[in-house]
């Protein structure tokens, strides 16, 4: 554990605070598709991504998801921050979009690392700074994009984050996360189909070119 530590934040954290992860902290080995947090559930510790990628969703009050953003190697979830230290229950739902490594830290930890270490407290403030921009940029996208742009981005973001030209997504899933509907995602993907930049396979999609 403790050389893939390094490998993911030992440009970030000193020594000492490396040392105290490894004493401390819970490592974990999770598939793809693992739900690590559920909506309304009380968290206790904070995951920091070793390898792979945790796609993060909101859930409005009729049950459809909205796919916020991904973490991945060298990053932390600040509303799981926010929920361990507030004692109060999680708003959002984590599941690995790949096979994932991670550190799961206690809860009385992060308060008192906030205080003794400033690259720990360097590092929580830069991740909130940067989930909320990743939120904000949500935020735009469903308010000044059409869908066509919404997809496009959402395609080629997937692609990154799993290192895959194949993504294999039902229309379905990517409706959910895109907050939209199967009929409108269908529609939208032949187009791309037919302009070249995609091809359309039974169980998965390929991706051409989104350039």
């Amino acid at each position: 554990m403790i050389q893939e530590l390094k490998n993911s934040y030992g440009s970030l954290f000193e020594e000492a605070l490396i040392n105290e992860i490894v004493q401390v902290g819970t490592y974990k080995e999770v598939p793809a598709g693992f739900k690590l947090i559920e909506i309304g559930s009380y968290i206790k510790g904070m995951p920091l991504l070793v390898s792979g990628a945790i796609k993060v969703l909101r859930e409005d009050k009729n049950g459809d998801e909205l796919l916020l953003y991904y973490l991945e190697k060298g990053e932390t979830c600040s509303m799981t921050m926010t929920c361990c230290m507030g004692q109060t229950k999680s708003e959002i739902r984590a599941i690995a979009e790949t096979d994932t490594k991670l550190i799961m830290i206690p809860i009385q930890k992060m308060e008192l690392w906030m205080s003794t270490y400033k690259s720990w407290r360097d590092f929580v403030f830069e991740s909130y700074h940067n989930r909320l921009n990743e939120m904000l940029h949500t935020i735009d996208s469903i308010a000044f994009d059409n869908m066509d742009e919404r997809l496009l981005n959402y395609l080629k973001e997937k692609a990154r984050v799993n290192k895959d030209h194949i993504i294999r997504n039902t229309h379905q899933e990517i409706a959910y996360e895109l907050h939209s509907s199967r009929v409108v995602i269908s529609r939208l993907l032949k187009k791309l189909e037919n302009l070249g930049k995609i091809e359309l396979h039974r169980n998965y999609i390929e991706i051409i070119n989104l350039d």
